[in-house]
């Protein structure tokens, strides 16, 4: 692929901007306001939504006293940074600045401080203040498997704590905790005297939780539990479906109900495995800022398309299904760059989604580092800041984007947090409905709503960093 770098860079010398004369003279400044300026510098060049955001017009400030001025309002970084970040109730609910790179591309290859147990929190039933948690999967080789954590075991309670709306952040913040386990009946939680203690580490969690060929008559359906978009798995990824391949498999349940997203470019080699569309295909195509995007269409149009793969980033050829059908199961924990294959692959292919709406977010970000160029070789060493702002929002072949609310399943049915299920098992409600669908070759009832009386308040994904992003590197 092209790289971004060079029309980035053409982008930046061309718009001639109070923020190229801040590049030269970067120390001049020290601490926050040092920060700040590259804050500034980045999200001038790059926010997709700039236009919104009156104080990073090009001219909006005449001389670096009045942008020091400006700065100077602000007690931090942070502070700085969400004022710079457009409707973030709505719009732009991802953009994220860290005071540590490192972690940050911690949590881009996927290690994170966990315990390896993946819960969501849901509010009980007639209370104001309490929730409890269920948990959804355990992660392989993690304290939570060590302890013998189960999908669908309830907990109302930390250290002894009743979990609320108030606590559960800081009580779940603890690297070793003991969760209280409870019973549930009818969305109420009653404490069940049993106890399991946690302890976490760092974890490089593997998205290919589970893999099965459910043989059903004369057809096999594939189904694979995908849990994140990671590039270092790409080749493994590639490898099940040579195995799907191998055992004969006809159709394919894609389980990304607690599927955050991650990387655009597995997006697209999972969505390719799939449909094995030609690579002349467009898979999805990119809106950047007005700025950068004439630039793009001035220099390299075709930049702005990702096209269909063929072969992995290291050449290895994509073990394709070719199927003309494939079966999605989502939640609304599924986000990203789990939309951005559902959405790229509904113009090709009839996909049947199932289960719940999605998260609704269809913009990607990139790292940017306080250099010259935003990479990280060459960023200054007087601090170890980096942002991951919103640069692009992605779009299908046919121009759908934007879809806010989620995408809409075909069949729509909500998780049973009282009855879950084992993934995988082709009793679970969510995959017995994919499977139900395919032995009736698509004659299965499209309207099987279940009103969920549950308020689901947030899930371990979300207290991770960059939860739910999606994200590009800015050699691609």
């Amino acid at each position: 692929m092209k790289t971004i770098l060079k029309y980035i860079l053409v982008s930046l010398i061309a718009l001639a901007t109070l923020s190229s004369c801040f590049e030269d003279n970067d120390d001049v400044f020290a601490g926050k306001s040092e920060i700040n300026n590259f804050i500034y510098r980045g999200m001038n060049a790059f926010y997709l939504y700039k236009p919104d955001i009156d104080v990073l017009a090009n001219d909006r400030f005449a001389n670096i006293e009045e942008l020091e001025a400006f700065h100077a309002q602000f007690s931090s970084p942070e502070e700085f940074f969400e004022t710079l970040v457009f409707d973030r109730a709505r719009t732009d609910r991802f953009s994220v600045v860290f005071d540590d790179y490192v972690a940050l591309e911690n949590a881009l290859s996927g290690n994170t401080l966990s315990n390896g147990m993946e819960f969501g929190l849901i509010g009980e039933t007639g209370s104001a203040t309490n929730v409890y948690g269920y948990v959804r999967y355990v992660a392989p080789n993690s304290s939570a498997q060590i302890q013998n954590v189960q999908r669908g075991m309830i907990f109302n309670s930390i250290n002894g704590t009743r979990l609320t709306r108030e606590n559960f952040s800081a009580l779940l913040a603890q690297n070793t905790y003991t969760i209280g386990l409870a019973s549930l009946n009818a969305g109420v939680t009653t404490s069940n005297g049993m106890e399991i203690t946690l302890n976490k580490e760092v974890l490089q969690e593997n998205p290919i939780l589970l893999t099965e060929v459910i043989d059903q008559g004369a057809q096999k359906v594939g189904y694979l539990m995908y849990t994140g978009f990671l590039s270092q798995f790409d080749e493994q990824l590639n490898s099940v479906f040579g195995d799907f391949k191998a055992q004969g498999v006809t159709h394919l349940v894609l389980d990304l109900r607690y599927n955050g997203g991650g990387s655009v470019n597995t997006a697209v080699i999972l969505g390719s495995l799939i449909s094995g569309n030609p690579i002349t295909d467009v898979y999805s195509t990119e809106q950047w800022n007005p700025e950068i995007q004439a630039q793009f269409q001035a220099g390299n149009p075709g930049r702005l398309i990702n096209f269909f793969k063929n072969q992995t980033d290291s050449g290895t050829a994509l073990n394709t299904l070719d199927l003309n059908k494939v079966h999605i199961i989502t939640t609304g924990n599924t986000a990203s760059a789990s939309e951005l294959v559902i959405n790229s692959l509904e113009p090709y292919i009839d996909v049947v989604q199932v289960g719940d709406d999605t998260s609704g977010k269809f913009q990607a970000s990139v790292t940017l580092y306080d250099s010259p160029d935003f990479r990280r070789s060459g960023a200054n060493p007087a601090h170890r800041y980096a942002m991951q702002p919103l640069v692009l929002k992605s779009l299908n072949a046919n121009g759908n984007t934007d879809y806010f609310d989620g995408l809409a399943p075909d069949i729509a049915q909500t998780e049973d947090f009282s009855n879950l299920g084992i993934l995988g098992d082709s009793n679970e409600p969510l995959l017995a409905l994919c499977l139900e669908d395919i032995r009736l070759n698509g004659r299965a009832s499209r309207s099987s709503s279940s009103v969920m009386p549950y308020e689901e308040i947030m899930g371990s994904n979300e207290l991770k960093p960059l939860s739910n992003q999606m994200w590009k590197e800015l050699n691609q």
